[in-house]
């Protein structure tokens, strides 16, 4: 599925519907709020349950040193400590799992999420917000790091399109047979 060259952004190879044998998670990571809208608007749509994903050290509200530490932490391979723990993870068989790319990845909180989360079989469907690198490495990432869940193509927005995405949002979700 393509769509949204006119919005700025890509939502690629994502054919077929998506197998619904249980419920939907819609977990995330945002660091400015461009994900988060992008989150509760999949949220809206999908429906199912939503969960932040948040450090618990929290990253500088300044754009430079959130990067800087953002860097730091991939050039570490680091795994921040989160305080977010989903309890009851075998309940959903879809995860949706949406980030900001931060230097061509996901950020290193989300990595932490994914490995401490058995997600083994569940159906895994990346979302983004970037500033022109569509979703870099994250899928290729997700897929080393959930070797033993269908990981989709996922979706990538561009930060400056965030607000008027819905109807985009909208259509890749009726793709995979996953909007309300």
């Amino acid at each position: 599925y393509a769509a949204g060259a006119s919005a700025g952004f890509a939502a690629e190879k994502n054919k077929g519907s998506v197998p619904m044998k249980g419920k939907i998670l819609v977990a995330y990571f945002s660091h400015s709020g461009n994900t988060r809208r992008i989150a509760e608007q999949i949220h809206s749509l999908a429906g199912g349950d939503i969960a932040e994903i948040r450090a618990v050290q929290t990253y500088p509200k300044e754009y430079r040193e959130a990067t800087r530490q953002a860097k730091k932490e991939l050039e570490e391979n680091l795994r921040p400590a989160i305080s977010t723990k989903v309890a009851d993870i075998d309940s959903y068989s879809v995860v949706f799992v949406g980030y900001p790319i931060w230097w061509g990845t996901m950020p290193m909180p989300v990595f932490t999420f994914l490995e401490g989360h058995n997600l083994k079989g569940k159906t895994i469907i990346p979302f983004c917000t970037h500033e022109g690198s569509r979703t870099g490495r994250s899928v290729e990432d997700i897929r080393r790091v959930c070797p033993s869940s269908t990981v989709r193509e996922g979706l990538a927005v561009r930060g400056r399109d965030v607000q008027n995405a819905q109807e985009d949002v909208a259509k890749w979700l009726r793709a995979m047979g996953l909007a309300k």
